[in-house]
């Protein structure tokens, strides 16, 4: 029989708002934009990463859940770094900002290609930047669906912890493209942590609707 693991917490950013554990810890529905939302909830929780603003829109919106996510539910000090795995999907892939690289190619005559958009031409690179900012070292893996799929999220991250690949692993949805934005990630632990929701796609399907 397989071991139960556990959601201790979750932080979703969509709609001009942010959830965090079941409450709204941060809304502006009247925000013009979807970019200036992200960055107003990072400037309103004062973080302090400066990179941040060098970072395509994708990343600043997995960057700035997974900051709110394990404000309260520091895993990185709970467990080896080494042992925190991260999986996360999308549908648009880094599609925001291979678009906007597109345009500085596609004319030969005004032939500008950006360094700072080619770099986060890739999807993982979101995982990437996550694991940077808290020194994350474990296994990490990003895939793309047409939608959240529940079912394939809770069965590979249950597997992670139950072969002992893993003993905690930030997981989710993060999407980005052409203003519509939804950030879902949340951290799945073998005890129940802060909410002791069991880490099932019935239990993920309800938390993510």
């Amino acid at each position: 029989m397989s071991a139960t693991n556990y959601i201790s917490a979750f932080c979703r950013i969509s709609s001009g708002k942010v959830n965090v554990n079941h409450s709204i810890m941060f809304a502006d529905e009247n925000e013009e934009s979807s970019a200036a939302f992200i960055k107003s909830v990072y400037k309103h929780y004062q973080i302090n990463y400066p990179k941040f603003y060098k970072m395509d829109k994708l990343c600043q919106l997995a960057f700035v859940t997974s900051e709110l996510l394990l404000k309260d539910n520091k895993i990185t000090e709970k467990y080896s770094k080494e042992d925190i795995a991260i999986v996360v999907s999308n549908s648009n892939s880094s599609l925001e900002i291979d678009t906007e690289h597109q345009k500085t190619i596609s004319d030969k005559e005004n032939y500008f290609p950006s360094p700072a958009n080619f770099v986060y031409t890739l999807p993982n690179i979101l995982i990437g930047e996550i694991a940077i900012r808290n020194l994350i070292k474990g296994e990490n893996t990003f895939f793309i669906f047409d939608k959240f799929d529940a079912q394939f999220t809770a069965d590979y991250v249950n597997s992670l912890l139950n072969s002992g690949k893993a003993e905690s692993c930030i997981a989710g949805w993060v999407d980005y493209y052409e203003g519509s934005y939804d950030g879902f990630l949340y951290t799945v632990e073998k005890t129940p942590g802060v909410l002791g929701i069991e880490h099932t796609t019935e239990q993920l399907n309800n938390l993510y609707k």
